[in-house]
């Protein structure tokens, strides 16, 4: 039975990792830049969603819908303020790491002066509570939830991705940006959007992830960004597709190790990243490279 508990739990859970991650995946595929400040963007959405419940009233489900605006407007406006200095630079890669790790320090600085060093957490009340009977087994309300609201702003993500214009230009960007800047595509407009789409994305996570985690507080960022970026090397980097599926067994593995080994749980993330790298470096769907 806690074997059926843990799959089930996994595959609920694995759906809002594969949303966690998969602004992080985004950025990268599109720009080559690893956002260490991601998990910072995802405990914003966490503390958006607590002021917008307790300033305003309004429902966390309703909450998802008010944060995607306003983050892909930061994210837009982050990325001109960011990214167009950084270009110019010889150690690009390098560079973008040392400078998405001073974005992550500022917004947890300003994360703490503004909601203090102490986690934030929702009411109860504030989404169902009651456990929900599935299979003969009480999963937490929450889980569902999650699930629910994952699965449609995933769909709608790789609709955007792979049946609209704009998503067209950005896989043509992810394959080869000098040649889709040469066939007249605007490289800096769509990287800009795509990095808008990669904190909406991350923001939109923040709002359940405050459930998820039991609350929300200025400095979990760095645990959040190497989950998410465990999950993405195990799918394989710039893949949507690939962390989707590195989601769901991320969320499996780690329910399982909940359940039979609680107290090494913790380690899921770094073993993965380590096997990955040992096992199958290109990740679950990358295909291996020569170099000659």
């Amino acid at each position: 039975m806690l074997f059926e508990y843990s799959i089930v739990g996994g595959i609920l859970l694995g759906l809002f990792y594969a949303l966690m991650a998969m602004g992080l995946n985004l950025v990268f595929g599109v720009q080559k830049i690893i956002n260490l400040a991601h998990g910072d963007m995802i405990m914003l959405g966490g503390f958006a969603t607590w002021e917008l419940y307790y300033g305003l009233h309004i429902n966390p489900i309703i909450a998802v819908i008010i944060v995607i605006p306003f983050s892909i407007a930061l994210g837009y406006i982050l990325y001109y303020i960011l990214i167009p200095r950084l270009k110019t630079a010889k150690d690009f890669e390098t560079l973008s790491l040392v400078l998405f790790f001073g974005v992550s320090e500022v917004l947890e600085a300003l994360a703490a002066l503004g909601f203090g060093n102490n986690e934030r957490s929702m009411p109860s009340g504030s989404l169902p509570a009651a456990p929900i009977q599935f299979l003969g087994q009480s999963y937490q309300s929450d889980w569902f939830i999650a699930a629910a609201v994952a699965i449609p702003i995933l769909l709608i993500f790789f609709l955007y991705l792979y049946r609209s214009r704009l998503g067209r230009q950005t896989r043509a960007i992810m394959a080869d940006a000098d040649e889709a800047a040469s066939v007249g595509i605007n490289a800096t407009r769509v990287s800009a959007i795509t990095f808008g789409v990669g904190v909406a994305l991350a923001a939109v996570s923040g709002v359940m992830a405050i459930y998820i985690f039991s609350g929300v507080q200025a400095s979990e960022g760095v645990s959040l960004t190497i989950i998410a970026f465990a999950i993405i090397v195990f799918g394989s980097l710039g893949n949507p597709i690939g962390t989707v599926l590195a989601g769901l067994l991320f969320g499996i593995v780690y329910q399982l190790a909940q359940v039979y080994v609680p107290s090494w749980s913790n380690l899921v993330p770094y073993v993965l990243v380590l096997g990955t790298m040992l096992i199958r470096p290109q990740g679950l769907l990358g295909r291996r490279t020569r170099v000659v």
